[in-house]
């Protein structure tokens, strides 16, 4: 009797932690981050930046931490003023993700890519692709 009260005690926990863990996975990341590169707000895009992540815009490579990174896109939305941005495309797992978008941007038009992991509890970019449409 006294392990049936424990199991009932402790079933409820374990049951939240897989609830939250599996919610967490499957929130859409892509909405912030898609509303962060419509309005061109490094600041705000780089909170979703994994320390290290390589960035790739108009054909220059770069292998970035964080803030080397949100110079880069700073760079970038000042250069080509974001006008529109929409996720076309979305695929992956539950801790791996990507998105292909359109960036209309300074008159111009762009793809962008963007791959994010699950970890530390939180969604992380590690890689972001910005190339021209010719």
């Amino acid at each position: 009797m006294n392990k049936l009260i424990k199991i009932a005690a402790i079933a409820p926990a374990v049951l939240l932690g897989f609830c939250a863990n599996s919610s967490a996975q499957d929130y859409d990341v892509f909405t912030p981050i898609a509303k962060y590169i419509r309005t061109g707000d490094a600041d705000k895009l780089s909170a979703w930046f994994a320390d290290n992540l390589e960035v790739m815009v108009i054909s220059q490579i770069n292998d970035s931490s964080r803030n080397q990174a949100r110079q880069i896109m700073k760079s970038f939305f000042s250069a080509y003023n974001p006008s529109a941005f929409d996720i076309t495309h979305q695929a992956g797992k539950s801790n791996m993700k990507y998105a292909l978008g359109i960036l209309n941007a300074g008159g111009e038009r762009f793809v962008v890519t963007i791959f994010v992991n699950f970890r530390r509890d939180s969604f992380e970019i590690q890689q972001l692709k910005i190339e021209r449409i010719e």
